[in-house]
């Protein structure tokens, strides 16, 4: 899966952002719990306008990853960038408690 996430960066790298989506979908069809590959997805699927999807993917990173604040902030700004600012607040809310800055 490693070796397939960075096919899938070095296509991003190129310009294929598509091409590196269809890599992700590819791993997380073999390795639905690969996190980096979940965590790229999310990114990747935002600047191509695929909001829900992309949400999917930062949704579960949070779930794969539950006690990593990171990734509670990963998907307050995936939501901000898809217009679910409500969404995107919960998630910062939820990491900086998580911080202990609230």
């Amino acid at each position: 899966a490693d070796e397939l996430y960075d096919e899938a960066v070095r296509l991003k790298d190129s310009g294929d952002l598509d091409g590196a989506v269809l890599k992700l979908e590819q791993i997380l069809a073999e390795h639905p719990q690969h996190i980096l590959s979940h965590s790229a997805a999310a990114v990747y699927k935002q600047k191509l306008g695929r909001a829900d999807e992309a949400i999917a993917h930062a949704k579960a990173v949070v779930e794969l990853e539950p006690d990593d604040p990171f990734s509670y902030r990963q998907l307050s700004v995936i939501c901000q960038r898809c217009g679910r600012i409500p969404e995107a607040e919960e998630a910062l809310a939820r990491e900086r408690i998580m911080q202990g800055r609230m």
